[in-house]
């Protein structure tokens, strides 16, 4: 094997049954690059990393893999040992124990021990140390509960840097973050490199790719199409690759022509319901009209998603202002009491507030709506089974068969059942929190079609994104919030990543 290479694939093939998930997969990894690996869900990425992490062991996959000069076989304890031999891997969802400190979920399972007992002062001040050598600014104290979302990414890359990792796997490690902590990563990943450790780096935003890779391997049905300089790529190169097809434009033109107003917020002031004292809405006014899709833009901690969570009856203690829908004033305490108004809500956290994982498709689809089938004392099965499976259909849900459970789907067509099970209830607003979270590009315009679709037959969309671009492509006019507060709403003709940034962080109004 070549110095220069740390990792090499070589004809790596992985059945599942029924299902080929990986086809002679072959490509090289440099020593102390960022590899950038990136493909539809379903391409095998994930399928990948998991041999590579040990996850499935040595002897479940054909082909080799060859790690700092030796053939890598991993056996029964196979994470254990891979994580040994200096492979780490940082998951999108995180892994840490809320109820523990930094230090101690750094080393869990690892605890410095003198004689019977765990040396404490030195879990803390090793801790500290791997803080400090890749500038990451969070206390070994600190109980994990209390961080935000990017701190804990944080301490996940700490805790696999503590075991002398010379491979750092990155699974979608900005899609809960905002910004400013995005650009925090790649400062960090930039100092992982300058160390000598070599990263492999999966996202579905297109961008982070040329922001901070070096080369990119693309996937597509198990399979490696090419692997490039990032230099020698572009967005839209990598979609043609990802796809197989030439996509002419992301953000998909729709034909919407908004009409009247048909939602309208009214200097709306809501309290933290765990804390009294909190305003989490100090002054929020928008309109929707039907057919219109309003993007709604700000930072992390703007309010964004308690603001639609408290409009659906499910966060804050409205103490002031009023929520009109189609002229009347509605006021509701729960989510059942917003469904019945007329409002639906994709949730941010698609697996935590939208789906049950071990029930099928076609389960998920109705479970909002029983009562649309019940009767005396039971629900009718088969008009529940049409409904459910009308909707399925109608959004293309991917799957070989409807009752499937839902934890099998990608990402993309887990979201697709969120949205035809709201979509059971026939909304006047239908509320999207980052639909498109950790979602591919196929499946993303996939979403937007439908987006489109909706709005054209009259349905009022109120979409929140921490994506700029997706906000300006898809939305008619853009409400951005700073501090819970409407900073402004533009019409997109007018709107700009600069304008609704200088919004969003109060530099303007």
């Amino acid at each position: 094997m070549d110095s220069n290479f740390i990792l090499e694939f070589k004809d790596v093939t992985k059945q599942f049954p029924g299902v080929l998930a990986l086809k002679d997969v072959s490509f090289e990894v440099r020593r102390g690059e960022i590899h950038g690996i990136c493909g539809e869900n379903g391409a095998g990425k994930s399928t990948l990393m998991k041999i590579l992490s040990g996850v499935y062991p040595h002897g479940t996959y054909e082909g080799k893999i060859i790690f700092d000069g030796e053939e890598l076989k991993l056996g029964e304890s196979s994470i254990r040992e891979a994580s040994e031999k200096g492979i780490a891997i940082v998951y999108q969802e995180l892994t840490l124990v809320p109820t523990m400190s930094v230090g101690e979920n750094v080393f869990l399972g690892r605890e410095p021990v003198e004689g019977q007992t765990i040396n404490w002062n030195k879990l803390y001040a090793d801790t500290k140390q791997i803080l400090s050598n890749y500038g990451l600014n969070v206390s070994p104290q600190e109980i994990i509960k209390n961080l935000g979302v990017g701190k804990m990414q944080m301490v996940e890359i700490a805790k696999a840097l503590s075991e002398d990792a010379k491979v750092l796997i990155l699974d979608e490690p900005t899609s809960a973050l905002s910004e400013a902590e995005v650009e925090k990563l790649m400062d960090i990943l930039k100092t992982l490199k300058a160390h000598g450790i070599t990263c492999l780096y999966i996202t579905h935003k297109l961008e982070e790719f040329f922001r901070i890779t070096d080369r990119i391997t693309v996937m597509r049905d198990g399979k490696v199409v090419v692997t490039e300089p990032t230099e020698n790529l572009s967005v839209e190169k990598l979609v043609r690759h990802m796809v197989g097809r030439e996509m002419k434009e992301r953000f998909p033109k729709g034909k919407r022509k908004p009409g009247e107003v048909v939602f309208e917020v009214n200097d709306l002031l809501a309290l933290d319901p765990n804390d009294a004292s909190h305003k989490v809405l100090n002054g929020v006014n928008f309109n929707v009209r039907r057919g219109e899709i309003l993007g709604i833009a700000g930072l992390m901690g703007s309010g964004r998603t308690e603001l639609v969570m408290t409009l659906f009856g499910e966060y804050g203690k409205i103490v002031n202002g009023k929520i009109m829908l189609e002229g009347k004033e509605i006021k509701p305490q729960s989510a059942r009491e917003a469904i019945d108004a007329g409002l639906s809500l994709v949730p941010e956290d698609r697996k935590g507030f939208g789906l049950v994982l071990i029930q099928s498709i076609l389960k998920n689809i109705s479970l909002a709506h029983l009562n649309q089938f019940s009767g005396f004392l039971r629900i009718d099965a088969d008009a529940e089974l049409k409904a459910s499976l009308k909707q399925a259909k109608s959004l293309t849900i991917k799957t070989s068969s409807f009752e499937a459970l839902v934890e099998t789907l990608s990402g993309g067509n887990q979201q697709k059942v969120v949205i035809s099970k709201w979509l059971l209830s026939n909304p006047v607003v239908l509320i999207m929190d980052d639909p498109t979270r950790g979602i591919d590009v196929g499946a993303k315009y996939e979403i937007y079609k439908l987006m489109n679709d909706l709005a054209e037959k009259g349905v009022a969309i109120i979409m929140i994104s921490s994506e700029l671009q997706e906000v300006l492509g898809m939305s008619d006019r853009i409400m951005v919030m700073c501090r819970g507060r409407s900073a402004g709403v533009l019409p997109v003709q007018e709107a700009s990543e600069e304008r609704i940034m200088s919004l969003a962080t109060g530099i303007s109004s």
